[in-house]
């Protein structure tokens, strides 16, 4: 096992590392920026090093100083945890030429899965089936690009290659729109990817969001966990997840399952990691990306599994052999997760940074808090806006909904604009309590978007 781990990001992440190792017995070091050093995980890690400025490209993005931080602390391993670096195959290569452990993939497997029309080509010869596309970059003054939107049929989505995290995408309902789709999606890809890259796929009406979990060590033996629900989603981006989904029956969770672990294989993957689907109201699924790290989402999955995923992860790159078997894990109850966000929802989602003036935090049974944020912490303008999980468990979905609806009731945040009550408002929708949910649920049944495609 490592003795020392450098943590290479922020937030509820950071914390959920460092707890990871304590439980392992790893020392830990938290990098931070100037404005962070308040921040809790800077409070919780053994050692801090600050790396640079408030901006994140002058400091969670800078690669020279996070391994000058690890060469300094004598760190024999790198976590990125997720966002920021963690999916950079260049930070990846220089962590191994350096001889520092990345707490991920290999660069190979990466690079396998970080172009989304390369992992859709590859998705093809293997024989997994995928969302009708472009499957090749488009540009807004090619001819060609409304010929392939006509074959496919309206709507379409346009999205960015290089995407994560919602961005970069664009609904398109005619061929009138779709030219001003494009240029828009590939100006915000550029400006948050560096990569301007853009294909379409068919926009498919009202599909669950449904991931599975899987896990390998480097002898090749690879595990996949009971499947997470991602449907409720606000601008493309997760908003409250569940596991496991009702969607889903044992069979077909079986299927989806073993293709996720072949897939793995496919690409000689090591470490945790994601593979995400769309399924259609006929219950056909298709692939639409491989996440290579941890998730934000991973809170339910150890809940109703008993599985500490993080622990793992690291366990898995120190070189430790799997010791889980998919047939062998069993589904302990329901879990649900509410992302509460530092946004205004009546403002559409605007950012709110700011002191913290009051904090009430919710307990009881059943209720699990993944959080960085305390009284009289200020939150920066400068990162995402991520700033608690409240993870309810219960021994059915019902148990688990209401259990949130308590926490949710208990919390209390003042002095920043939060997503609380939005979430309150979906704990007690009528469609939602019935898990009749899709990736429109949001702009449909709680902002009443009518949209008919």
């Amino acid at each position: 096992m490592f003795k020392k781990i450098l943590i290479a990001n922020r937030g509820e992440i950071a914390c959920r590392i460092i707890r990871a190792c304590k439980e392992l017995n790893v020392k830990t070091i938290a990098i931070h920026s100037e404005i962070d050093r308040e921040s809790m995980h800077v409070k919780l890690a053994d050692q801090t090093i600050c790396i640079g400025h408030a901006t994140a490209s002058e400091s969670y993005l800078n690669i020279p100083s996070i391994i000058a931080a690890a060469e300094i602390s004598g760190a024999e391993a790198i976590h990125p945890g997720y966002g920021f670096l963690s999916e950079n195959i260049y930070f990846a290569e220089v962590c191994e030429a350096c001889g520092i452990k990345f707490i991920g993939p290999s660069k190979e497997s990466m690079k396998q899965m970080s172009d989304k029309i390369s992992a859709i080509k590859f998705m093809k010869k293997l024989g997994i089936p995928t969302i009708p596309g472009s499957n090749e970059l488009i540009n807004s003054n090619s001819s060609k690009v409304f010929d392939i939107a006509k074959a496919i049929g309206y709507p379409v989505i346009v999205k960015a290659t290089s995407g994560g995290g919602g961005k970069g995408m664009r609904i398109v309902i005619s061929e009138e729109t779709l030219q001003n789709a494009i240029l828009i999606a590939q100006t915000e890809a550029k400006a948050i990817f560096g990569n301007s890259g853009v294909y379409i796929e068919k926009y498919i009406h009202e599909p669950h969001h449904i991931e599975f979990q899987i896990l390998a060590d480097k002898y090749g033996k690879i595990a996949f966990l009971p499947e997470r629900d991602c449907s409720i989603q606000k601008k493309h981006q997760k908003f409250v997840e569940e596991s496991p989904s009702l969607l889903i029956n044992e069979t077909l969770r079986r299927k989806m399952g073993k293709i996720a672990k072949n897939i793995a294989r496919a690409i000689k993957y090591v470490t945790v990691g994601t593979v995400e689907f769309l399924v259609d109201q006929k219950n056909h699924f298709y692939f639409i990306e491989m996440n290579t790290r941890i998730q934000v989402e991973h809170s339910i999955t150890e809940m109703v599994t008993g599985i500490d995923l993080v622990k793992e992860q690291i366990k898995l790159a120190a070189g430790y052999k799997l010791s889980i078997f998919s047939e062998k894990v069993k589904i302990l109850g329901h879990s649900i997760e509410c992302r509460i966000n530092a946004e205004d929802p009546n403002k559409d989602f605007l950012p709110s940074s700011g002191k913290i003036t009051k904090l009430y935090l919710p307990g009881g049974p059943g209720i699990r808090l993944d959080t960085y944020i305390y009284s009289g912490y200020i939150i920066p303008h400068y990162y995402d806006s991520l700033i608690i999980k409240i993870i309810a468990f219960g021994s059915d979905r019902n148990e688990a909904i209401v259990r949130m609806q308590r926490a949710l009731c208990e919390i209390y945040v003042e002095g920043i604009k939060t997503t609380i009550s939005l979430h309150e408002k979906i704990m007690s929708n009528i469609r939602f309590r019935k898990g009749t949910v899709s990736t429109n649920f949001l702009s449909r049944y709680i902002f009443g978007k009518q949209q008919e495609y």
